[in-house]
């Protein structure tokens, strides 16, 4: 994170550094240049890519720029007067700035030091790069997340649960502060004596809508706050609980504690952050709170009271929540968490200066099966995801389901619904949805084919029901539609500091060529999938809404790379050539039986031409395998391939092995096994040649560790639906890779 405070004399240059840097990426990004991802060619030419921006205000900014009065950059050694200008003018700038490529964001300064447990050892100047750690500065802290939805499995929360949750993750968190390794002395130093931790929450957006809730409403905003101000009241509870058990300080911990003392207190001047300013200034101190037994931090004891004045604020604030529009339990487990809290730490202290921030969890959301990270809501119902490696996944949102059955859908009518949202990523228009349903599916983008979307108030609110009961700060991206303007984003800035949040970061949609995320059927995501193919963006048409879905044909390159694979289906042999794309991809089928008539020659040539025909449209391999895989006609029969087993048609055989290698991981491989080799070429045609194909010979058998990681999955055989005897008519039943019959014990093949 690189911050620069609103009043340095480098500020307006400060603002415009990324802005001018993005013109250039979309610059060589129009001149053919991939510009796909942060690591592309456009993008790893240009400056300032490394890190977030943010610019630091304090109140009398943004007072200014309500005002409409002039703010003036100060020297940074004496703070003499540098420039002067119209506040409102710098949010304009900064605004715009934002509006280009999304840097910088926003950090309030005197809002962060208000909400400050330490401020007699010093002022918070900057953060984390994601925006959700604020502390001293040199100090460090570790972060865990819950999985929101995990707690509510059948509509209704379980607030025990979550508070154990919370007690086992805050004791693992603070054991981890003497067990962690770091970088510096200093911020070696801080952690022990402040020991701050970083307890959070993903899948909230999933959570509210399995609720039925909203993200954009007051009941919605209501619940998460419950929510948040259990997981943070009860962290603070168990730190103080900690406090309590622990050992007496050791004696490196008294002389830590009292070398602070000293540091802090013996000059008889603190460091507090004024209400007005959010800047140190000089007062006389107190005397050092009274030394307790026990094991709360050693910054407690020279912070007692102003960590005791936030605890007090944290504890208010659960009054702001309508009690009315959240479950009983839920809002009174909220107000006890907060009074065992404060009056277990006035007697106790506590362990950790800090306990909760709210992390974005974009990596970690994937491995907790999370659908939406952080407070976010949903981007879009479906969405894909550009890999930094290369290519895109889509993901669909799984808890749309849970949703209708909350609100009263039967299974047939949540079928159909999720069914035209995966065909159209919208749920608008869905049979059987009811209009006053719709805004609990509302998401961050508006979809190509719908227009209902959370505005940047519904994201600014929430936030701000949040806020109150997180230690550190909030990492969320107020997500604006692409025809947002300016002035849209220099109010989001606005609102988000009367709300009383911390930072806030902007993002319009499409102000980036390398956007990791895209709502399904946006031009930002049809574009990415057709430049993979085409490798240049095309012009975008504007979409007709109400015309028939079209697509677009990527036909492969005139000489392209294929591989041909010989098959055996009972006495019935064939030829399979798949045409590739560069990327190694399908894009094309021939199929070719040895010894069939022209019949059924024909027919398998017509179903290669219509298959290769829907590849190249963007119809998913994957689909096609799961349609034909295991449809029984005959002929049928043992294959000869261990993989495959007993074939129980050639479509079967046929879609099974392209299933096997190009969506398990083999196609990795597939060269390399497949490559011709001189001691392999046989001075004999083969069948297949002399009926005018030229198959490539098989690999070699691998020597031993050489085998590749897909290959684990050549024990596993697809079960499929066993088929009758021949001789008696019962059903068998898998054994090997074979079937076997129970009845009379006739076999399909080998066992």
């Amino acid at each position: 994170m690189v911050i620069l405070n609103v009043d340095h004399p480098d500020i307006v240059e400060f603002i415009e550094c990324k802005q001018k840097e993005e013109a250039k990426a979309h610059a060589l990004v129009s001149l053919g240049y991939d510009g796909s991802h942060p690591d592309s060619d456009a993008y790893s030419s240009i400056f300032f890519q490394n890190a977030n921006n943010s610019v630091r205000v304090t109140d009398d900014f943004m007072y200014a720029v309500v005002r409409d009065t002039d703010f003036s950059t100060k020297k940074v050694q004496d703070g003499s007067v540098m420039k002067t200008y119209k506040a409102k003018y710098l949010l304009q700038k900064l605004s715009e700035a934002t509006w280009h490529c999304g840097d910088p964001g926003m950090q309030y300064d005197t809002t962060v030091n208000r909400w400050h447990t330490s401020k007699n050892t010093a002022r918070i100047n900057a953060s984390n790069p994601c925006s959700e750690y604020m502390f001293l500065d040199d100090s460090a802290c570790n972060l865990a997340s819950l999985n929101l939805l995990k707690f509510a499995p059948n509509g209704t929360f379980d607030v025990e649960a979550y508070r154990h949750a919370v007690d086992v993750l805050i004791t693992a968190q603070e054991i981890l502060v003497d067990n962690a390794g770091y970088p510096t002395e200093s911020i070696m130093r801080n952690s022990h004596d402040y020991r701050p931790l970083g307890l959070g929450y993903a899948n909230l957006g999933a959570l509210l809508m399995a609720a039925g809730l909203p993200y954009d409403s007051d009941a919605g905003r209501d619940y998460a706050a419950c929510v948040t101000a259990i997981m943070c009241g009860e962290a603070y509870l168990q730190s103080s609980k900690i406090a309590e058990q622990c050992e007496p300080l050791t004696p490196a911990t008294e002389a830590t504690k009292k070398n602070l003392a000293e540091t802090n207190l013996g000059s008889g001047v603190t460091h507090v952050g004024t209400a007005a300013l959010g800047r140190p200034t000089e007062q006389s101190s107190a005397a050092p709170a009274q030394t307790m037994p026990g094991g709360a931090c050693p910054g407690w004891y020279i912070n007692r009271e102003p960590f005791l004045d936030v605890i007090r604020m944290h504890r208010a604030s659960v009054n702001n929540i309508n009690k009315t529009n959240v479950p009983t339990a839920l809002y009174e487990s909220s107000k006890q968490c907060w009074d065992e809290a404060l009056a277990h730490g006035e007697k106790h202290g506590y362990r950790n200066s800090q306990v909760t921030v709210l992390a974005p969890t974009g990596t970690i959301g994937f491995m907790m099966d999370c659908d939406t990270t952080g407070v976010e809501p949903d981007l879009a119902l479906v969405k894909y995801k550009k890999l930094v490696g290369g290519g895109m996944i889509k993901i669909v949102n799984n808890t749309v389901p849970t949703a209708l059955f909350k609100l009263g859908y039967d299974h047939d009518q949540a079928n159909a619904i999720v069914s035209y949202i995966d065909a159209t990523g919208t749920i608008e228009g869905a049979p059987a949805i009811k209009d006053d349903h719709l805004a609990v599916f509302d998401c961050s983008f508006k979809p190509a084919k719908g227009t209902r979307s959370i505005a940047y108030m519904g994201h600014l609110r929430m936030m701000a029901a949040a806020q109150p009961f997180i230690s550190g700060a909030i990492s969320k991206t107020v997500n604006l539609p692409e025809n947002a303007s300016v002035e849209d984003i220099m109010e989001a800035y606005l609102q988000a500091w009367k709300l009383g949040l911390k930072a806030v970061a902007v993002y319009r949609d499409g102000c980036k060529k390398s956007q990791p995320l895209s709502a399904a059927g946006t031009k930002t995501a049809n574009s990415s999938k057709e430049d993979s193919r085409a490798g240049v963006s095309a012009p975008h048409e504007e979409e007709n809404l109400n015309a028939p879905p079209r697509a677009v044909r990527h036909k492969l390159q005139e000489e392209r790379a294929s591989i041909t694979h010989k098959f055996k289906v009972g006495d019935h042999e064939g030829y399979i050539t798949v045409g590739l794309y560069p990327d190694g991809e399908p894009g094309e089928l021939f199929i070719t039986m040895a010894k069939e008539g022209s019949t059924v020659s024909g027919l398998m040539d017509s179903f290669a031409l219509a298959t290769s025909i829907a590849l190249q449209h963007g119809v998913p391999l994957k689909l096609f395998c799961e349609k034909f895989a295991h449809t029984r006609f005959e002929p049928s029969g043992w294959s000869g391939n261990p993989d495959i087993g007993y074939a129980k048609s050639i479509m079967d055989y046929i879609f099974r092995w392209l299933q096997l290698r190009f969506l398990t991981g083999q196609q990795q491989m597939l060269f390399e096994n497949l490559r011709l080799r001189p001691s392999t070429l046989s001075s004999q045609p083969s069948e297949g040649e002399m009926n005018g194909v030229e198959p490539k010979l098989e690999s070699r058998n691998p020597k031993p560790g050489s085998l590749h990681a897909a290959d684990a999955l050549a024990g596993i055989i697809d079960l499929g639906d066993a088929p009758t005897c021949s001789f008696c008519g019962s059903i068998m039943t898998r054994n090997g890779s074979c079937y076997r019959c129970g009845s009379c014990g006739s076999t399909s093949g080998c066992s």
